[in-house]
């Protein structure tokens, strides 16, 4: 078996008939897909846990990430080497649950320090049975995946330090790739439910762009939701229904609903149930307003004629400049999506309003004739900037407008 020495940095491949190895001193391993694996040191849950392998570049806002619902199934290796510092809190939580399948980090996480944190990283990873493996360049790592279209990884812990590789590589080898994975419905509410609770102080947004003077019922259909998508949703004074992925047209409209929105959501969006293209389509018909965010985005595309692909490497950071097309602005942006709404297969009733100045990939498109929009990064930020929050605003005056119009 040959290794690599890089950093101090175990790294090599693994062969398969290599069961037991009773001298590591280090109790946990990171194996890619590919055949390299890692030695680290564990924190978090002691499980095995597969998923496709990504990175992110966001410096800090580790708690917001690994409780994204988008990142369901995904391993998640941070760039940024110190993650862990200032604990966890109930604030920072985008999701009752967390749905990843384990973190990759550079430092081991220390004692947390700070006047919000109410437990540590180790701990609320144990709670939320995720492994976690530190010790590992990942840079370098990060290096490998921007090599490969797609990789799947396991994270294995182990207290007493004893891996069978056969078994851990056989389950490496036999799990499905992200293309074409539906993971959504697994995610989504089982409930209807209202949203009460506004933004917290500390990401209050303080500048308005709109006179919010009237309620309005709006329904937003659960893929994954981040609770500060729906946490900007109700501080716009809408009255907010979130209702499941498989809910029916009738009890939609049931609530009256002056706009819909699709949330953000994990998976491939072409492999969703045929039946959430039929609904989709039939809010359209309605020229009912529409927000899409993240798979919400990628979904009203594919309904309105588009067509979505796998990216190579995908975006995730929050750190992403794009290009608003309408006022030749740049906005940075907090990103999370493997797939992308292709350009060459745009139908003729869309068109792209904003732009990624990474690969110039679509970010942002709405309908020509229909009060109908849709972005591929989360304006909701959380972590992240708040340059996009306006479209918040922008879709709550589409749907005052239809609201009067009802009245009419």
């Amino acid at each position: 078996m040959k290794q690599i020495k890089k950093n101090n940095i175990t790294c090599g491949y693994v062969p398969f008939s290599l069961t037991n190895n009773n001298k590591l001193k280090k109790n946990a391993i990171l194996i890619l897909e590919n055949g390299d694996y890692f030695l680290g040191h564990g924190f978090g849950a002691n499980c095995a846990r597969i998923g496709e392998l990504c990175f992110n570049t966001s410096i800090t806002g580790y708690q917001e990430i690994i409780s994204d619902p988008s990142y369901t199934k995904q391993i998640i290796t941070f760039t940024f080497p110190h993650i862990g510092n200032v604990g966890v809190n109930s604030n920072d939580l985008e999701s009752k649950n967390s749905f990843v399948s384990g973190i990759v980090v550079r430092q081991k996480p220390t004692s947390s320090s700070n006047w919000r944190s109410k437990s540590g990283l180790h701990e609320w990873l144990c709670e939320n049975k995720i492994p976690g493996i530190s010790g590992i360049d990942t840079r370098f790592l990060t290096k490998i995946v921007r090599k490969t279209d797609t990789i799947n990884a396991l994270i294995c812990n182990s207290q007493n330090k004893n891996f069978n590789f056969d078994e851990l590589i056989s389950s490496l080898k036999n799990h499905p790739s992200m293309k074409g994975m539906e993971l959504l419905s697994k995610i989504s509410t089982k409930i209807n439910y209202s949203w009460k609770e506004s933004t917290h102080f500390l990401i209050k947004n303080k500048k308005k762009n709109i006179n919010i003077n009237k309620k309005i019922n709006i329904v937003a259909i659960d893929f994954g939701i981040k609770l500060n998508i729906l946490r900007n949703l109700f501080e716009r004074k809408f009255n907010v229904t979130t209702l499941p992925h498989n809910s029916s047209f009738e009890d939609i409209m049931s609530y009256d609903p002056s706009g819909i929105f699709l949330s953000n959501g994990p998976g491939d969006p072409e492999a969703t149930n045929p039946s959430t293209f039929k609904l989709i389509k039939k809010l359209i018909d309605l020229k009912i307003p529409i927000f899409g965010i993240c798979i919400g985005h990628q979904l009203l595309a594919i309904s309105l004629g588009a067509k979505t692909a796998k990216m190579k490497q995908g975006h995730r950071g929050a750190n992403h400049p794009v290009k608003n097309l309408k006022n030749n602005k740049v906005e940075i942006t907090s990103q999370n999506h493997g797939f992308e709404v292709e350009k060459k297969q745009l139908p003729e009733n869309l068109k792209i309003t904003h732009l990624s100045l990474f690969d110039k990939s679509i970010e942002g498109i709405e309908h020509k004739f229909l009060p109908i929009f849709s972005v591929q990064f989360h304006p909701e930020a959380s972590p992240g900037p708040m340059d996009s929050s306006y479209l918040f605003d922008q879709f709550y005056n589409l749907t005052l407008k239809y609201q009067n119009a009802k009245k009419n």
